[in-house]
């Protein structure tokens, strides 16, 4: 099953029924064991779906860096990033920047030529790698965060399957496949298997990897 926009549109409307009930303040703690604060974590989580959107947008799409938007963090530590939420705007403000920015991938994505290649640092993505990538950055940020705030996260399996898929190789064998991507991004055990010290996962369509 191929990865598309609308599975991009699936995680960010989870991420917004689980904490759309957050009250306005209680985004400033940190996120998990990050050292970004929830709301951080929030903006990077849309930065980079917006950030995704863009290296598949144009026709002549880069092939070694990054669309050239300029990116800061707002303190050190923080995350670089294009894309910040003003605070006053609270929770509701945050998810709606971040349902505008999974709305810009999905549409990219679905519209851009499958033969369409655009650079990422884990290998040259096609424009369903770049739906796998948003959907993996919001499944598992939206996990940092949900301990902090207080929320249930458990994403359905199947989309956590395709990611898996998509993205990861030499994964144990029998695992349930959101422990298993919690364990591939360094975020929890699986029997026999230690926290992850470093990971990476394969941008690159199946068809082209060596």
């Amino acid at each position: 099953m191929t990865l598309n926009g609308s599975d991009v549109l699936a995680s960010v409307a989870l991420v917004r029924a689980a904490f759309g009930d957050v009250p306005d303040d209680g985004w400033d703690r940190p996120a998990g064991t990050l050292s970004w604060s929830c709301w951080e974590t929030m903006e990077h989580m849309a930065d980079d779906l917006f950030a995704y959107a863009g290296q598949i947008a144009a026709a002549d799409a880069p092939q070694e860096s990054y669309l050239p938007f300029a990116w800061r963090a707002l303190r050190e530590g923080g995350p670089n990033s294009t894309v910040f939420v003003e605070h006053k705007a609270g929770t509701l403000g945050l998810l709606r920047a971040l349902d505008a920015c999974g709305a810009m991938l999905a549409a990219v994505v679905d519209a851009a030529p499958p033969a369409r290649r655009g650079w990422h640092p884990d290998g040259l993505s096609d424009p369903e790698g770049f739906a796998a990538m948003g959907v993996l950055e919001v499944l598992v940020h939206a996990w940092d965060v949900a301990g902090t705030v207080e929320r249930p996260w458990n994403p359905p399996a199947e989309l956590c399957r395709q990611v898996l898929d998509r993205l990861f190789t030499g994964l144990p064998e029998g695992a349930e496949p959101w422990p298993a991507l919690l364990w591939a991004t360094g975020r929890g055990e699986l029997p026999g298997h230690a926290v992850r010290a470093s990971w990476r996962w394969d941008a690159r369509p199946l068809a082209e990897r060596v």
